[in-house]
C-alpha cells in the first residue's frame, strides 16, 4: 500500500463531527469510513432521517422520509415536509460577521448576521411589492458580492427561483441561459475588476434585454459604494434596500419546492437548465460541510469561486452551518500570486476552496508560504479538475504540512459531490478519499458491472439520493433528463466521469468520458464555441476537443476554411477575439489548427470523442459508425499539439 501523505490524528477522528454524528445514530465506527459510508447507503431512510435531526434543519421533517419509485428520478426525498431556506440560513441574529468580500482592488465590506437579516427581509418586501410569487423566476448578472448573496435569499425566502451568471459571461452566453428561463426580474452591477482592468457591465445589459422580452425590470448595485452610478434607465439596488420595509414572514415550501436554476456547459445545444429542490440542497450542503469538511458554528469559509459556477451555491450553502463565509471577486493571482493566501492569513480562514489549475500554478511558479501563517486553515479542498499527484505532494511541502487537503469531485448536476474527503481516511497522493455518506456511487465497466480495486471505468450511482436536479426547466417530458443521466445503464445514474477505484478504498478521477471541455477545472460545453466560429465568413466549420497538457486541459479548435483559404495570424486573432467577447475568456482556444476535413458520424454528427482520442493516441475501435473514417488521419501526430 502506497504511503499516505498525511493521516488524521486520534484527536481529530476523535473530536470530528463525523465521529459526534457516528453517536448520535449509535453506530460503531472504530473511525472506518467504508464502514459507514456502507451503512448509510444500506439504511437511506433512518440515514437521512437522523442527519436531519442532526443538523437541525428548521422545518416539518414530515412522517415519510423517501417514496419510492420505479424510475430512479422520481423517487422523492421528505415528500410531506416543509421548510424554507432562507430561515435556515438566516437563523443567527447577532452582530458578528455572517459574510465578509474583498475586491482584487483591495477595498472590504462586511455584513453581520442581523444586518443580513434586514436586507434580505427588506429586498424580500420589495419582490412581493412587484408582485413576484412562488415560482417566478428572477436572474442575476452579477459579480461575487454581498449584494449578490442578499438578493439570492430574498429569492429562496418567497420561493422565487433564481439564477445567475458571473459577468465574465458574454452577451450571447447570457442571453442562452436567461432566455429560456424568462425571468422577470434582472440583477445587475454597474461594473467589476479582473486582473487590474474594469469592466463595464451596463455595456451588455441593453442588448440582452432586448432579447429577453420577459425582463420587465432591471436592477442595479454599485460594485464600490463610495463611487455615485448614474442610472437612467434602471432602479438603484441600494435604494430599495434603504427605502423598502422589512417583511419577517418565512413561508415553509416544499422539501422539493425549485430554489435555483444552474445551467450545463452546452455541449451538444443551449445549455440545460438544471433545477434544484431548496431541502434537496440544503440536506446534501450541511452533510458535506458538517460530516465531510469537519465544518461546525462559528468557522470561516472561503471558496474562490464565480456567480456562474455551482461553487458559489456551494459557498451560500455553508451559511446554514453557523459559519461566515468570505469572498472575493478579482483574478486569483492579482495583484500579487499569494492573494488569496493572505486573504485566509488575515482573516483566520478554516475552510479554504480553489481549482486544481490554481494549486498547479502555485507549482508551476514554485511558490512557497514559508512568510505567511496560515495555522487556522485546517482544511484545503480542490476541485474542478483532478489534482495531479505531484500537486498533492506540493501542497504539503510548499503550503502547509499539517492540513486535510480534500480533492473533491461532483458537480452542477448536484450542487455537491460524489466524491470527497473525511476525517476517518488518510490522504494519499493522487487520490480523492471515499464516496460521499448517503450516495451509492459505484465504479461500472462498459458492461454495467462494478470493478475491482485498481481498475477504471464509469462513475455511476445505483441508488436516488436527495440533490438529483428536481427537472430541466422546459424539459415537461424529462425526456432531457433521462438522456443526460440514464442513457448508458438502464435506471443507474451515469455521470459521464471516468473513474478509478483504488486499493485504498479511495478513487482517482481520469478525466470527462463525454465531449464536455474542461480547461482549468470550469466545464466548457462545445456548442457555445461553435456558436461563434460557425458564423466567421472565411471558416465552413469546426471541431473543439480538450486536450491534456501540463496536468490540465487546453482547448484546441480544429477548423476547415472557405475556399481552403490559409489560416494565418490575423484570422486567428478573429476566431479567438469573437469567442472570447461573446462567450468567455475561458473559452478561447490556446491552439486554432487548419484541417482539410472534419470526421462526421453517418448521421451527421461530428465526432469530437474520436479526434480527443487520437491526439492522445489511443485507438479508435468503432470507425463503422463514421461516414469518413480517413479524415480522422489528418489528426494524427500533429507538430502543434506535441506536449
Amino acid at each position: 500500500m502506497e504511503k499516505f501523505l498525511w493521516e488524521p490524528s486520534d484527536k481529530r477522528k476523535e473530536e470530528s463531527l463525523l465521529e459526534n454524528f457516528s453517536k448520535f445514530i449509535n453506530f460503531k465506527s472504530n473511525y472506518n469510513f467504508k464502514n459507514l459510508w456502507k451503512w448509510s447507503i444500506d439504511h437511506p431512510e433512518e440515514f437521512w432521517s437522523k442527519f436531519w435531526d442532526y443538523s437541525k434543519i428548521i422545518g416539518d421533517k414530515g412522517k415519510e422520509i423517501i417514496k419510492y419509485n420505479k424510475t430512479f428520478n422520481k423517487t422523492k426525498f421528505f415528500p410531506d415536509s416543509k421548510l424554507n431556506y432562507a430561515e435556515n440560513i438566516l437563523k443567527k441574529k447577532s452582530s458578528e460577521i455572517a459574510i465578509s468580500f474583498l475586491s482584487e482592488k483591495g477595498f472590504e465590506e462586511e455584513i453581520s448576521w442581523e444586518q443580513l437579516y434586514k436586507k434580505v427581509c427588506k429586498f424580500s418586501g420589495y419582490l412581493k411589492s412587484l408582485g413576484l410569487k412562488k415560482g417566478d423566476r428572477v436572474a442575476a448578472y452579477v459579480p461575487n458580492k454581498i449584494e449578490s448573496i442578499i438578493s439570492f435569499l430574498a429569492c429562496a425566502k418567497n420561493g422565487i427561483i433564481w439564477s445567475s451568471c458571473s459577468p465574465d459571461f458574454g452577451t450571447q452566453g447570457v442571453v442562452d441561459r436567461f432566455k429560456q428561463i424568462e425571468p422577470s426580474i434582472l440583477i445587475t452591477c454597474d461594473h467589476y475588476f479582473y486582473n487590474g482592468k474594469k469592466i463595464n457591465i451596463l455595456e451588455k445589459i441593453e442588448d440582452i434585454l432586448k432579447q429577453i422580452p420577459s425582463i420587465k425590470k432591471t436592477l442595479v448595485f454599485a460594485y464600490n459604494k463610495k463611487e455615485e452610478i448614474n442610472l437612467q434607465n434602471y432602479i438603484n439596488f441600494d435604494e430599495v434596500l434603504e427605502k423598502e420595509k422589512m417583511d419577517e414572514t418565512f413561508e415553509r415550501f416544499d422539501f422539493n419546492h425549485p430554489i435555483y436554476i444552474l445551467y450545463s456547459s452546452g455541449t451538444t445545444g443551449k445549455p440545460k437548465c438544471i433545477t434544484h429542490g431548496a431541502g434537496n440542497v440544503l440536506i446534501e450542503h450541511n452533510k458535506e460541510f458538517m460530516l465531510h469538511c469537519d465544518i461546525r458554528d462559528n468557522e470561516k469559509l472561503f471558496y474562490y469561486t464565480t456567480t456562474g459556477w455551482m461553487m458559489w451555491n456551494w459557498l451560500v450553502g455553508g451559511l446554514a452551518t453557523g459559519s461566515s463565509i468570505f469572498l472575493f471577486d478579482g483574478a486569483p493571482v492579482y495583484p500579487k500570486i499569494d492573494v488569496l493566501l493572505e486573504y485566509c492569513q488575515n482573516k483566520k480562514i478554516n475552510l479554504f476552496g480553489v481549482s486544481a489549475k490554481y494549486i498547479d500554478h502555485l507549482k508551476n511558479e514554485k511558490y512557497n508560504s514559508k512568510n505567511l501563517d496560515l495555522s487556522s486553515i485546517k482544511i484545503i479542498t480542490s476541485t474542478g479538475s483532478p489534482l495531479a499527484e505531484e500537486s498533492f505532494k506540493y501542497v504539503y511541502e510548499n503550503l502547509k504540512k499539517d492540513v486535510h487537503l480534500a480533492s473533491i469531485a461532483g458537480g452542477t448536476d448536484l450542487v455537491g459531490c460524489l466524491v470527497l474527503g473525511n476525517l476517518y481516511s488518510n490522504v494519499y497522493m493522487g487520490e480523492i478519499q471515499g464516496q460521499s455518506l448517503g450516495i451509492d456511487v459505484d465504479v461500472f465497466t462498459n458492461e454495467g458491472k462494478s470493478v475491482k480495486d485498481g481498475e477504471k471505468g464509469e462513475l455511476v450511482v445505483k441508488k436516488p439520493f436527495p440533490s438529483m436536479p428536481v427537472k430541466f426547466w422546459g424539459d415537461d417530458e424529462g425526456q432531457k433528463y433521462h438522456k443526460a443521466y440514464f442513457n448508458r445503464f438502464e435506471n443507474i445514474w451515469h455521470h459521464g466521469d471516468f473513474i478509478e477505484r483504488t486499493i485504498n478504498n479511495g478513487f482517482i478521477m481520469r478525466g470527462r468520458s463525454d465531449a464536455t471541455l474542461n480547461p482549468g477545472g470550469v466545464r466548457i460545453g462545445t456548442s457555445e464555441i461553435y456558436q461563434q466560429v460557425e458564423d466567421i465568413d472565411f471558416i465552413t466549420e469546426g471541431l473543439v476537443v480538450g486536450q491534456d497538457y501540463n496536468d490540465d486541459v487546453r482547448i484546441v479548435l480544429f477548423v476547415t476554411t472557405k475556399n481552403n483559404e490559409e489560416l494565418d495570424d490575423e484570422k486567428i486573432k478573429t476566431i479567438k477575439s469573437k469567442i472570447r467577447k461573446n462567450c468567455s475568456p475561458k473559452h478561447v482556444p490556446s491552439v486554432v489548427i487548419k484541417v482539410p476535413e472534419i470526421p462526421r458520424t453517418k448521421s451527421g454528427k461530428i465526432v469530437e470523442l474520436a479526434v480527443r482520442k487520437v491526439i492522445h493516441g489511443e485507438t479508435i475501435n468503432n470507425k463503422d459508425a463514421i461516414a469518413n473514417p480517413k479524415a480522422l488521419k489528418y489528426f494524427e501526430n500533429l507538430p502543434q499539439l506535441k506536449l
